[in-house]
């Protein structure tokens, strides 16, 4: 874990709101893993304001792409920065994605949090474990993202929108428990990856331990201060309270207790 001082090198509107952002980060790129994530210091807040939390979507050469919501004050903010502004990143944060898979590889995203996904993809592909296949979700096709960036990798994409808009019309367990259901009667083994939401990590965590398939599931907390002091990213497990920032964001499928 490093705070290094991280040159904006990109920063663009990708539609829907959402942004991404690349910084030059060459000590936190070289340490980062997939389902890892940093803590922004925002230009432009007070002093005292507290850091952001953002999933890293990809490492490489140097740079880490960030890709992110503008929803709040401190997103609004950040997205004033410009290309040559200076950020303060500390980085990598938290437990990521374990990358020994037994089987097809099944990544599941809800809006954005397809962001940790991407590194993973990449980071398992380089392993040749596989397939890989991401199931994307979204209210509509605004909210499905890097989708081609994926597709390029050569992971094969399955959509749903809530609307309709593009992919299945509803949620992405649909398309999900199709594919499970077809591994499943080939009997081949798979394991699933999965960020987004509450209630689809839910679900999605049921479906890993009814199919008794190994789930991993990247809890989407705020995680204020990133380092395990604040404890206000409490997550409840099989083995009591745990930290996001410290014993997830990942976390295997049978050890959340859900509220």
């Amino acid at each position: 874990m490093t705070d290094e001082k991280c040159r904006v090198l990109e920063h663009v509107d990708v539609g829907g709101g959402y942004r991404r952002l690349v910084l030059n980060a060459p000590n936190i790129v070289s340490n980062v893993e997939a389902g890892q994530f940093v803590h922004v210091r925002v230009p432009g807040l007070d002093e005292s304001s507290l850091r952001r939390p953002f999933s890293v979507f990809n490492a490489q050469d140097d740079r880490l792409f960030l890709l992110y919501k503008e929803v709040g004050r401190g997103t609004r903010v950040l997205g004033l920065v410009k290309e040559g502004d200076e950020v303060m990143v500390l980085g990598p944060l938290g437990h990521g994605f374990p990358l020994e898979c037994k089987g097809a590889a099944l990544l599941v995203g809800g809006g954005y949090g397809v962001a940790p996904l991407y590194l993973l993809a990449r980071s398992l592909l380089a392993r040749n474990v596989g397939p890989v296949k991401l199931f994307a979700g979204g209210r509509s096709q605004a909210d499905l993202l890097a989708i081609d960036a994926f597709r390029e990798l050569g992971v094969e994409v399955f959509l749903a929108t809530n609307d309709g808009s593009v992919g299945e019309k509803g949620l992405v367990t649909l398309p999900l428990d199709a594919e499970i259901a077809k591994l499943k009667g080939a009997s081949q083994d798979f394991e699933i990856f999965a960020c987004g939401p509450d209630p689809m990590l839910k679900a999605v965590a049921e479906r890993a331990l009814s199919a008794n398939a190994k789930g991993w599931i990247s809890m989407d907390r705020h995680m204020i201060c990133g380092v395990g002091a604040c404890y206000a990213c409490i997550q409840k497990t099989v083995r009591g309270n745990s930290r996001c920032c410290i014993e997830g964001p990942v976390f295997a499928a049978g050890d959340l207790v859900w509220e």
